[in-house]
């Protein structure tokens, strides 16, 4: 067999594991939302109709929209948050060489390498501690602190890909360090804050052990909600809520990758 086979045969088949991988990851999102427009009672593949009154069920639920409100607000704050905290911690722990520099790094990366639910066991017996527990407060600093290290991550590669020079020579022209962090720095690492900005977003949309410990009473996330309705109902409505967290995830990523004019986010 000649090399130019081998490398066509190579390609076909690096294309087929790439569009099989693909399919993979996108068919359970396809499926959850045929059957959230399916007009019956049933959750059944593919549906027998077309129908939006699980999506209006899920509108008139006072459950499920304060849920989704709390969801979303909660994952805007500690979106901010974290790109405010990990933007400045990120640039201290670049720029500047200071004793216990790598302990900061290290202690803004851990979360990551604790199990989910050993995290929230302990986030909530600190806050039950500092009289935080069952508030509003307290589950924006649980998600600030699973949204941080992403932020960090992010950002940190992006600095590592920065070329200072350009800061040099805004300053050489007599550029006050103010100017040149608003005009040269943050427009260089625009696209690495909106890459930052959807992972943090996403994880806290999305995420389900560690508000289990932190939901309480009536603020209940909506992954929790939906984990709870489910546990004693099972019907169209469930795929209907979970298309409108697949929709709030694709919209975005979407409009991140539109505001970075670059398609580095995905």
């Amino acid at each position: 067999m000649s090399v130019d086979i081998q490398d066509r045969l190579l390609s076909i088949t690096g294309v087929v594991v790439r569009w099989l991988v693909y399919v993979m990851l996108l068919l359970p999102a396809i499926i959850v939302v045929a059957t959230s427009f399916t007009p019956g009672t049933a959750l059944t593949f593919p549906p027998p109709g077309f129908s939006l009154r699980w999506y209006i069920a899920v509108w008139e639920s006072s459950l499920f929209m304060s849920s989704l409100g709390l969801s979303l607000r909660l994952a805007a704050l500690a979106t901010v948050c974290s790109l405010i905290i990990g933007l400045a911690a990120t640039f201290a722990t670049d720029r500047y060489v200071f004793r216990g520099r790598d302990f900061v790094r290290g202690f803004l990366l851990s979360p990551l390498l604790i199990p989910t639910v050993v995290l929230g066991l302990g986030l909530m017996q600190f806050l039950i501690w500092i009289g935080l527990n069952q508030t509003f407060i307290g589950l924006l600093l649980g998600h600030l602190v699973i949204t941080l290290p992403y932020v960090v991550r992010t950002l940190t590669a992006s600095m590592v890909l920065f070329d200072r020079n350009l800061e040099q020579a805004a300053m050489s022209l007599r550029a006050t360090p103010a100017r040149v962090f608003r005009t040269i720095t943050i427009p260089l690492l625009f696209p690495g804050i909106m890459s930052a900005m959807v992972f943090a977003f996403v994880t806290s949309f999305g995420n389900v052990t560690l508000s289990v410990f932190l939901s309480y009473q009536d603020r209940i996330t909506l992954p929790i909600r939906v984990l709870t309705y489910v546990e004693q109902n099972y019907d169209p409505l469930v795929a209907a809520v979970s298309s409108i967290v697949i929709f709030v995830t694709v919209f975005t990523i979407f409009l991140a990758d539109r505001l970075s004019g670059s398609r580095s986010v995905i």
